[in-house]
């Protein structure tokens, strides 16, 4: 059985299709852009992008705002923060921080997929304080530690 989330459009997305799956084996469901009117976004520019969307994440489970692969290639255009993470105890709209690294203009209009959305599972940790943490091959190796090459 699939995981049920309750989820509400708002006034100005009550046209808008829902968050939805492209195919059969994707793991992203596409979200679309409730601008009333065309937004474009500039160049080296960000624009918050209404979803008007407002949902219930079950607690233990986090909704993950990606960018769509297509627009970042062809477009230059992605999710700022993504993966963004919508919280069980948010109850706002649903909103994509999208940008601009392109040279050339972006226009979102109504309806247009913006970005994906990926609920996930999630565990809450207790941090536990010690003296020492367990060793590792890879140790202390950071950044680039392990090569680029096999």
């Amino acid at each position: 059985m699939n995981l049920q989330i309750n989820i509400t459009r708002l006034p100005h997305a009550a046209d808008l299709p829902l968050p939805s799956y492209a195919t059969s084996g994707a793991a992203g469901m596409d979200v679309h852009a409730a601008v009333d009117q065309a937004l474009v976004v500039q160049p080296g520019s960000i624009a918050l992008v209404p979803t008007g969307l407002v949902m219930a994440i079950p607690k233990g489970f986090e909704c993950q705002v990606r960018s769509r692969s297509g627009l970042a290639a062809r477009n230059g255009v992605f999710a700022l923060n993504a993966p963004g993470t919508i919280d069980s105890d948010y109850r706002g709209e649903v909103k994509v921080i999208l940008a601009n690294i392109s040279g050339d203009p972006f226009t979102i209009e109504r309806g247009s997929r913006i970005a994906q959305l990926v609920v996930a599972r999630h565990e809450q940790v207790e941090w536990r304080a010690v003296e020492a943490v367990d060793a590792t091959e890879r140790g202390s190796g950071g950044f680039g530690s392990t090569g680029v090459h096999p």
